[in-house]
Order: structure tokens, then sequence, then C-alpha cells
């Protein structure tokens, strides 16, 4: 067994990623994730979490959203941003009418929750929105920031 694996590896690694994609072609049908921090397809909006010494940085990616219209709270260590999209309707002003048969760009309210580390400052929380991204920067507590010790 292992003889005919080395000796055909690009089969061998060719099967597994089929079988990889096929694995995955069937959670996202069941609307699982594959991936450990992985949500749901069609999530909305798309999320991109890091952080630094001094903050936590989130980044929401929600196109075409009024600013004041979306909803950024902080309560017990948890980050939520919600809002409404606008369903697109298709144009009837003309003669014809448009019959849709596709929608992949989703409309209505939505929710995110993200838990924020416990050394997160829900009282310095920064948001903005420029471009379609919505940055949210949490200021970390100062006591939890990286002291140098002088050595004597």
């Amino acid at each position: 067994m292992f003889e005919l694996m080395f000796n055909h590896p690009a089969a061998f690694f060719g099967d597994l990623d089929r079988l990889r994609r096929e694995f995955d072609d069937v959670l996202e049908s069941t609307g699982m994730s594959s991936g450990i921090r992985s949500v749901a397809p069609g999530t909305f909006p798309p999320l991109n979490i890091g952080n630094t010494p001094e903050s936590v940085e989130v980044y929401a990616f929600a196109p075409g959203l009024d600013p004041a219209k979306l909803e950024v709270t902080v309560d017990r260590g948890v980050l939520s941003i919600a809002g409404e999209r606008a369903a697109p309707v298709p144009d009837e002003s003309g003669k014809k009418r448009v019959s849709v048969y596709s929608r992949e760009r989703l409309g209505g309210r939505f929710r995110r929750a993200i838990s924020l580390p416990e050394d997160a400052d829900a009282g310095q929380v920064q948001a903005d929105y420029r471009d379609g991204v919505l940055h949210v920067r949490i200021a970390r507590r100062p006591a939890a920031q990286p002291t140098r010790i002088a050595i004597q």
C-alpha cells in the first residue's frame, strides 16, 4: 500500500483533495461550516478580527449600508453589530416585468456577535464606517498591557 502511495503521489494527493472538496460541499449544503472558525455560508457581514497590544480590531465588510442605521454595542464582553440591508428589487419601471430566478445578495435584518477578551475596555470603543467597511476598535485596559521591568 505505501509503495503504491509513494510511486504515484500526485494521484494520491489529488484523491485526498477531491475527498476534501466533496466533504466541504456536503457540509455547505447542510448549512454547517467545515472550518473550526468559519460560519455558515451567507453570514452577513463577513468579519476580520485581530488584535494589537493596545486594542482589539474588528472589520465588518458591509458595503452599501447607511452608517446611521448600524447599531454597534458592547454588553458583558460581547460586541454586537446589527442593522438592516435593503433587499435589491428588480426594476419594474419599464414595460417588461423582470422575473428573478436567482438571488445571491440577500437583504433583511442582520446581527453578528463577537466575544471579546477579558481585558477589552468597553468604555473605550471607536467605530468608523468608510468605503463599505465598518472598523471597530476596542481598547485594552492599561493594566493588561505588557510592562517592561528594569533589571537592577
